[in-house]
């Protein structure tokens, strides 16, 4: 995603030249933005440039920076969760998916978030299986909330539907042990 930042600048400024460059992050898109967002060679929009602005793009996206973290709960979304999961390599990953509307998912998460900070060699996400995601959860093959898989190299390899804290708990220290 880009994110397009106008400076109005005072009289005096407006004197001074145009930079040479837009800022952009990452430089193997700093062409590319020019051409899809209409960044003149001055680095200016052609907006910007006849009100005496300044126009800089700014380069960020979560999928360039995806890393999973141990210790916490991280949400992820249909765009976030394949990245993250290969992100993580052979480390496990448990997934709880949920929904804002359920009564035991609401009880069951304070505990899924002790257990993430139990278990620091094991990379804990939830997903809100709400419509925007409800491609992915049918992919992952929900059929009830919550339901939690569990994942070692990219593969799901164990299932715990329900608010079942103890089967959740021997799930996991089964697939460590193996």
């Amino acid at each position: 995603m880009a994110l397009r930042i106008s400076f109005a600048s005072s009289p005096a400024l407006r004197s001074s030249p145009p930079p040479s460059s837009s800022l952009c992050l990452n430089p193997a898109f700093k062409w590319a933005n020019r051409r899809a967002t209409g960044v003149a060679a001055s680095g200016l929009s052609k907006g910007a440039a006849g009100r005496g602005g300044r126009a800089m793009v700014v380069r960020s996206s979560i999928l360039e920076t995806a890393a999973p973290v141990v210790g916490q709960v991280t949400d992820v979304n249909k765009d976030t969760f394949w990245p993250l999961v290969k992100a993580a390599g052979s480390k496990i990953v448990v997934l709880d998916m949920f929904t804002q509307w359920c009564g035991p998912c609401k009880v069951i998460a304070p505990k899924f978030q002790e257990l993430s900070e139990k278990h620091l060699d094991v990379v804990f996400l939830k997903l809100d299986c709400n419509q925007e995601n409800k491609p992915l959860a049918k992919e992952l093959g929900i059929r009830v909330v919550p339901t939690f898989k569990i994942l070692k190299d990219s593969k799901i390899i164990k299932e715990v539907t329900g608010a079942k804290l103890d089967d959740l708990i021997a799930a996991i220290e089964t697939v460590k042990s193996n």
